[in-house]
């Protein structure tokens, strides 16, 4: 059986710095809807079975909620990572 390297040499990340902080404030940003989550449980937890659309409670709704942005905030940072490294390689092909 044949062995080969790595199909492309790995150079050094220069958007690493950019991405790092765009992580951190996607993820203080969904911390934040998050501890609104675990506040209404901990400090009024009757306001969970409250109605809400499609016939699901708060509790549910709030969950779903937290799971689609999420996926939301994911691809944000995919597509804005993304371009700052198509930026930072430009500028090096220039």
């Amino acid at each position: 059986m044949a062995e080969h390297g790595p199909a492309v040499k790995l150079k050094k990340d220069k958007a690493s710095p950019a991405k790092a902080r765009l992580g951190i404030k996607l993820f203080v940003i969904y911390a934040l809807v998050y501890a609104g989550f675990v506040a209404i449980n901990a400090i009024n937890p009757e306001l969970m079975e409250r109605s809400m659309p499609f016939g699901l409670n708060l509790a549910v709704f709030y969950g779903f909620g937290l799971i689609v942005s999420a996926i939301i905030m994911g691809v944000i940072y995919n597509s804005i990572c993304t371009r700052y490294e198509n930026e930072i390689n430009k500028e090096e092909d220039q």
